[in-house]
């Protein structure tokens, strides 16, 4: 069978760590390690599991090679009742690095207090991991990270696109929760950027091909799951980004720049809903007096000027906006965290030569990460580890994730929505998230249980220091809140319809 020649489960440190193994795939492989950490003043012992774990064809056939690191705190009396997140990333197409290093997991990479490298390379303990309240397993899709395909001529369809992405993940959970006999845990899935439109799919997905029902599902910088936004609601829901990027490089007026920022942004959300909106429908019928007033307001807001404005029809791109806010000062604002700057080669153009917030990422999670399976996982081997993999084309078409994560929520009575964004993410805006949760939910059925968070940092909010204490506590009470009293059955009644 092919899957008995793939199969390889090891119940300690074994071979991998006997030196170097070949640059080859492992379908089921496992490699478990055990460590400590303090988290909130409190010292406790954990296991880690590095391994992979088949995706299963029809046959029985092993057709790829799913790599996770499953976090287990020690001394849990009733595992029962603890809960299990399961963590991805996004892209699509890069490994649960991310989160795992950086946010809720034991280990936390190098980095200074606003989030920027620094050396030595590598990584210490997180005092604020999630790992105290709930065991965590990350996941690496199919190629990201070590995962990959058992045969890479083989179809490619399977695995890269959103809803055949979705399918087979469902499937591969079920097989995890069923090797660690997890079945009666509280779960909850989390997501970022891409990760939250796979986690949004998966919810329903679980439901209703798994029969696997959830707790929780939290979105930390969401993509636009699959609603409708374009015309002149997708040009104005960008604003309110534009006015906290703004806010933070002092570039508007002296009056919002002496607000807080979360004082100053309202009265831009309301601009931006309430005229900005109208206005932009209103296309060419507006008169030229009307045209320059919002203009003037809009300039106000981004601090960019009124003529640039108007040049562009009111209708300013995100990434236009990253290069020209700070072009007579030199620089460019980074996509995904605009309080990142980055030098281009000439100050004219359209749009930044690069991505400052992602290199720098990227300068400072790559060797950690490498560093980490080699001296505290035990985990060697010559394959290459894909922060982003190959795994383009992907199908986008029928993106209907937002609704289903609606339609889960549902069904299943006990599931609440945490969403956190950063208020510097121009990428996956803090205001289409907001936008998000009013679309899913235009009836106002569910919105007791859909929650929204905003930090002061940017699409990984976690990287910086004091978002990061704080967004793991936000996890921690919203973790608390969701697991029902025992006894508590799931159920709709007529007097909590909302």
């Amino acid at each position: 069978m092919i899957r008995n020649m793939f199969l390889c489960i090891c119940c300690t440190i074994v071979s991998l760590s006997h030196g170097w193994a070949q640059r080859k795939i492992w379908a089921d492989t496992l490699v478990v390690t055990e460590h400590e950490v303090t988290v909130k003043g409190v010292r406790f012992g954990y296991t880690a599991k590095a391994g992979a774990q088949p995706v299963w064809d029809e046959q029985g056939n092993a057709i790829a090679s799913v790599h996770y690191i499953y976090y287990q705190r020690k001394g849990i009396a009733d595992r029962d009742t603890r809960p299990l997140l399961i963590s991805f990333n996004g892209g699509p197409g890069t490994a649960s690095v991310w989160m795992q290093m950086a946010y809720t997991g034991p280990r936390l990479l190098n980095i200074d207090d606003e989030g920027y490298p620094v050396q030595p390379y590598g990584f210490q303990e997180n005092p604020y991991s999630l790992l105290d309240v709930a065991d965590i397993v990350y996941i690496d899709p199919v190629n990201t990270g070590y995962s990959r395909m058992t045969d890479p001529k083989g179809d490619k369809s399977t695995f890269f696109g959103t809803n055949a992405d979705i399918k087979y993940l469902a499937e591969w959970i079920n097989t995890f929760v069923s090797r660690e006999d997890r079945w009666p845990s509280p779960k909850y899935l989390i997501g970022e950027s891409y990760g939250t439109t796979r986690v949004s799919g998966l919810a329903l997905e679980l439901q209703n091909a798994q029969w696997m029902y959830l707790n929780g599902v939290i979105l930390v910088s969401p993509t636009g799951l699959g609603l409708d936004r374009g015309g002149p609601a997708a040009k104005a829901l960008r604003w309110p980004y534009f006015a906290a990027t703004a806010w933070f490089h002092k570039a508007q007026p002296n009056d919002l720049q002496q607000k807080d920022l979360t004082e100053m942004l309202p009265e831009v959300e309301a601009f931006a809903l309430n005229e900005l909106m109208p206005a932009l429908a209103r296309g060419g019928s507006l008169s030229p007096a009307e045209r320059q007033a919002v203009a003037e307001k809009m300039s106000r807001y981004s601090g960019l000027s009124s003529k640039v404005i108007l040049q562009q029809n009111l209708d300013v791109e995100t990434s236009f906006f990253w290069k020209e806010l700070l072009r007579d000062k030199g620089f460019t604002v980074g996509r995904l965290d605009s309080r990142y700057l980055g030098i281009d080669q000439k100050d004219g153009g359209e749009r930044p030569d690069y991505a400052a917030e992602l290199t720098s990422w990227l300068h400072s999670f790559t060797p950690a990460i490498h560093h980490y399976y080699k001296k505290e996982l035990k985990f060697n081997t010559d394959l290459k580890y894909y922060m982003f993999g190959p795994v383009q084309p992907w199908d986008r078409s029928n993106d209907k994730t937002g609704m289903n994560l609606r339609q889960a929520m549902a069904q299943n009575p006990y599931l609440h929505v945490l969403v956190q964004s950063g208020y510097y993410d121009g990428a996956c805006d803090y205001f289409n998230a907001k936008y998000n949760l009013w679309q899913m939910d235009p009836g106002g059925k569910l919105q007791s249980r859909m929650d929204w968070k905003g930090y002061r940092s940017g699409h990984m909010m976690y990287l910086r220091k004091e978002d990061l204490k704080t967004a793991n506590e936000d996890l921690r009470d919203f973790i608390a809140r969701t697991i029902p009293g025992k006894g508590v059955p799931a159920k709709y009644a007529m007097d909590n319809k909302k």
